[in-house]
């Protein structure tokens, strides 16, 4: 099951249904099962908070992970901070839906046991997110 909330910030304008399905794709297809993950978008200031008094980091980010799995089953809180998800879309001349699937796509990953903490790790990450951006696009092209 996949949730969409929003936490002092207003959600984007997605196609949520789309996005659920291909999430449970991406899921099933790395043979893992969906129990829950919930989507929380919120502010700048928000996620800081929480990047700060859960992470003892003092930084702002696109997205915090938090992983509940069990075994094989996904589930997990995704904070998503709207603001930097638009910041970076500009500063990146991408478009706003691409970067926000990335950063939806890349909490996935982290629940899938991808990580980003060294420079191979991160290029890695980058991959499997331009494969799963590409696998969303193509589906939606039928």
């Amino acid at each position: 099951m996949i949730n969409y909330f929003e936490e002092d910030s207003a959600r984007p304008i997605l196609d949520f249904n789309s996005i659920s399905k291909w999430v449970q794709t991406i899921v099933e297809a790395a043979n893992f099962n969906l129990a829950e993950v919930n989507y929380i978008f919120c502010s700048d200031d928000y996620l800081y908070e929480m990047n700060k008094k859960y992470l003892n980091h003092d930084f702002l980010t696109d997205i915090i992970t938090f992983n509940y799995n069990d075994g094989k089953y996904i589930s997990g809180d995704l904070f998503i901070s709207v603001d930097r998800v638009n910041e970076n879309a500009r500063n990146l001349e991408v478009e706003l839906n691409s970067e926000f699937l990335r950063v939806m796509i890349h909490g996935i990953l982290h629940l899938m046991g991808f990580n980003d903490n060294s420079d191979e790790e991160e290029r890695q990450m980058r991959l499997e997110e331009d494969k799963y951006l590409k696998l969303f696009f193509d589906v939606k092209k039928i």
